[in-house]
C-alpha cells in the first residue's frame, strides 16, 4: 500500500489522469511541492498498482537527468468508486489533470461533486487542467457548469468554492517499455506556466513553476513551437520511413522541414506577442536539441497518432498557418507538414483509420470544413483544398 507517512500535515491534490504524464510530470512535481497526491484514473490495473506500491522513480534521461522518487501517494478508480473521489476533493487543496482536452468533459461531474461537498468556509479548490490545448481551464470550467446544471447545483455557489487558473505545460515523455511497471522515463527539461491573477497571495507549492500575468502567449509560444515541431518530426519521419523522432532527426531532409515549420510559427508569435526573434531563435534550437535526444524512445507512430486532431481549426498545424495567412506570411513549411499529416497511416490509430476514409469518401472542399474546420473564405481554406485533392487523386 502506498505510504501515507505523516500524510495529515500535507495539504492534498488528486491529479487526474495517472498515465506517464500524470506521473512522470504532473505528479512528480506536485509531491516535489509537499502534496499527498491523489491519482484518480479509471484504468482498474493502474489504480490498483498504485495502490499497491510504496514509490516509484522518474528516470530524466540526457544531460543533466537525475532519478526521482516519488513517495506518499494514493490512487482512486474514478469509475467504480466516484463517492471516494468526490470526498478526496471535498478537502483537497488543488486538483489537476492530464487526461487530454476531450476527456475533461468526463472529469466535470466529479469536480462538481467534490464542490458540493465542500465545506463553504475551507480555503478555494485550485483547479488548473495541465494539458496540450489553449485555455485548457477555462474549458473544463465550461463543462463543469454544464455538469452542475444537470444535477440542479447552484453553479454560482459551486464557483465560490474553487479557483480556475489555465496553465502551459511542457515535457516530453514517450512511450514506455512495457517492462517498465510504474516508473517513467522522461526528459529533464520541463515548464510549467501558471496563471498568476486567480491565487490572489496563495498561489499552489508548485517547485519550478513560474507564475505569469499574461498566459496567451506562453501557451500559443509553446503549442506553436514544442508541439508544431514534435507533429512536424513525426508526420515528416514517418513519410521518409523512419521509426523514431531521434532517428527522423538524424535526417537532414526532415530537419529541414521541421525548421521551415518552425521559422513559420516563430514569424507568427513574434508578429502577435512580440517575442523577439533572438530569443525565437534560442527556443527553436533548444526544442530541436530536445527532440533530437537518442535516449528518449519516442516514435514517429505514438507522436503523430490521433492526425484529426491535430488538423483541427485552434490546434499545432492549422492553428499557425490560418495565423500565418491572415498577415500575409509564409506558409508553405507548414502546409508541408499538412501534406504530410494527411498521408499518415496507422491502422491502429482511430483517427489515423477515419482520416484514411474521409479522404477518400468526401469531395476536397467538405473535408477542408470538416477536418481542419476553416471557412470557405479563409485565405488557407484553398491551400489546403489542393493538399485534399492531391491525397484523393
Amino acid at each position: 500500500m502506498a505510504d501515507s507517512t505523516n500524510s495529515a500535515a500535507r495539504p492534498t491534490a488528486v491529479h487526474f489522469g495517472a498515465g506517464n504524464i500524470g506521473r512522470g510530470f504532473v505528479g512528480m512535481l506536485l509531491h516535489e511541492g509537499g502534496y499527498e497526491v491523489v491519482f484518480s484514473d479509471v484504468a482498474a490495473p493502474l489504480v490498483d498498482a498504485l495502490a499497491a506500491a510504496d514509490s516509484y522513480t522518474v528516470h530524466e534521461v540526457g544531460a543533466g537527468g537525475v532519478d526521482r522518487e516519488v513517495t506518499g501517494f494514493r490512487a482512486v478508480n474514478s469509475a467504480q468508486d466516484p463517492e471516494a473521489v468526490a470526498a478526496e476533493l471535498a478537502g483537497a487543496a488543488a486538483a489537476t489533470t492530464a487526461v487530454g482536452p476531450t476527456v475533461l468533459r468526463f472529469i466535470a461531474p466529479h469536480l462538481v461533486e467534490g464542490l458540493r461537498r465542500r465545506d463553504a468556509s475551507a480555503e478555494p479548490l485550485q483547479i488548473m487542467a495541465c494539458e496540450n490545448a489553449i485555455g485548457a481551464t477555462d474549458t473544463l470550467r465550461e463543462h463543469m457548469v454544464a455538469a452542475a446544471a444537470d444535477v440542479g447545483a447552484d453553479w454560482a455557489e459551486l464557483a465560490g468554492k474553487a479557483v480556475f487558473a489555465n496553465t502551459a505545460v511542457d515535457r516530453i515523455v514517450p512511450g514506455q517499455p512495457e517492462d517498465a511497471g510504474l516508473d517513467v522515463t522522461v526528459e529533464p527539461f520541463y515548464e510549467w506556466a501558471i496563471e498568476r491573477g486567480p491565487f490572489g497571495d496563495r498561489p499552489p507549492q508548485v517547485p519550478g513553476a513560474h507564475f505569469v500575468d499574461a498566459l496567451g502567449p506562453y501557451i500559443e509560444r509553446k503549442l506553436f513551437t514544442v508541439n508544431t515541431g514534435h507533429a512536424a518530426a513525426a508526420y515528416l519521419g514517418a513519410r521518409a520511413g523512419h521509426g523514431t523522432i531521434a532517428e527522423a532527426l538524424a535526417d537532414e531532409r526532415v530537419v529541414a522541414g521541421v525548421a521551415a515549420a518552425l521559422q513559420e510559427t516563430s514569424a507568427v508569435l513574434i508578429a502577435e506577442h512580440g517575442f523577439g526573434e533572438a530569443e525565437m531563435a534560442d527556443y527553436r534550437a533548444t526544442i530541436l536539441r530536445r527532440f533530437a535526444n537518442p535516449a528518449l524512445p519516442d516514435t514517429v507512430g505514438r507522436v503523430g497518432r490521433q492526425p484529426l486532431r491535430k488538423l483541427s481549426r485552434h490546434e499545432r498545424l492549422v492553428g499557425p498557418a490560418a495565423a500565418a495567412a491572415e498577415r500575409g506570411l509564409s506558409i508553405d513549411g507548414l502546409l508541408a507538414v499538412v501534406d504530410a499529416a494527411l498521408a499518415f497511416r496507422d491502422a491502429g490509430d482511430e483517427q489515423a483509420v477515419e482520416l484514411a476514409r474521409l479522404l477518400a469518401e468526401l469531395p476536397p472542399g467538405e473535408l477542408v470544413a470538416r477536418i481542419t474546420g476553416l471557412e470557405a473564405e479563409h485565405p488557407l481554406a484553398p491551400r489546403v483544398q489542393e493538399l485534399m485533392a492531391r491525397h484523393q487523386s
